[in-house]
């Protein structure tokens, strides 16, 4: 079995977020980054999946694009279960919207296919954790032409294909898809393993395949990127009397809060 895993690069959570003085992109000066943690889990359940399948012939490959610094999120992945991995060089000049991001997937998915065979699953994380757009794992099955669901909670392999749950309200929807297709992970799927010391050694042997692929796709368009920070809530402090003279005010307040 062939499993691909597509993960991102994100700066890591508790990250104060700034931009750049021309309100285009996210300032990265002083950030740290880590993979994006649905994808995480998404890592996670390929191992898993590869683990529980009989015999050696199945492969977890790990794909992402951007700097070649994205190189350090594949490495984590080569130490906790993924078996090849393949870097999407992307242009720093360009907009990386979900529009051009899945045009530029895609076509690596298809080089990779062409060399190795086709995937039986493609996992994405249910939403990246810094832009969470929720579209690039839909455009690039849609692009492929193969099923896929998201907000997956649970799945489960069989002769023909993926059996996938979804956590609803009211329980679970479960899916039946026939291999090829492509599903998106929600975080709490699983619990990610910690790399041990064997793992972050063999990880640093890693071959990464370095792809071009052109983004010929049209981005949609961004043309100013906002902070919503919480407003800071100013505390006023009012006197409503002093000793029994306070009596009436407090009354009055408290009818007018609907307590009495």
């Amino acid at each position: 079995m062939r499993i691909l895993v597509c993960v991102k690069r994100v700066p890591a959570v508790g990250s104060r977020i700034n931009v750049t003085a021309d309100a285009q992109q996210v300032d990265t000066a002083h950030l740290g980054f880590t993979t994006s943690p649905h994808e995480e889990c998404a890592v996670e359940e390929a191992a898993q999946i590869a683990e529980r399948l009989d015999g050696d012939d199945h492969t977890v490959v790990v794909l992402t694009l951007g700097p070649e610094e994205s190189a350090e999120q594949l490495r984590y992945a080569a130490s906790v279960g993924g078996t090849e991995f393949a870097l999407v060089l992307a242009d720093s000049g360009l907009d990386w919207d979900p529009q051009r991001t899945a045009a530029a997937i895609t076509s690596a998915v298809r080089e990779l296919e062409a060399a190795g065979g086709q995937f039986d699953l493609i996992l994405f994380g249910n939403e990246s954790a810094d832009g969470g757009n929720f579209q690039v794992g839909i455009r690039v099955a849609h692009a492929l032409g193969r099923p896929i669901v998201n907000g997956i909670k649970g799945i489960d392999p069989h002769e023909r294909g993926f059996t996938a749950r979804r956590e609803t309200d009211a329980g679970y929807e479960v899916y039946e898809l026939e291999a090829p297709c492509a599903l998106g992970v929600k975080e709490g799927i699983n619990l990610p393993r910690y790399p041990t010391m064997k793992g972050r050694l063999a990880s640093r042997k890693a071959q990464i395949q370095l792809l071009d692929c052109a983004a010929d796709a049209d981005a949609g368009g961004q043309s100013r990127v906002r902070l919503h920070r919480p407003p800071e809530r100013a505390s006023t402090t009012v006197q409503l009397g002093a000793s029994a003279a306070a009596a009436p005010a407090v009354v009055d307040l408290l009818d007018e809060l609907g307590v009495l």
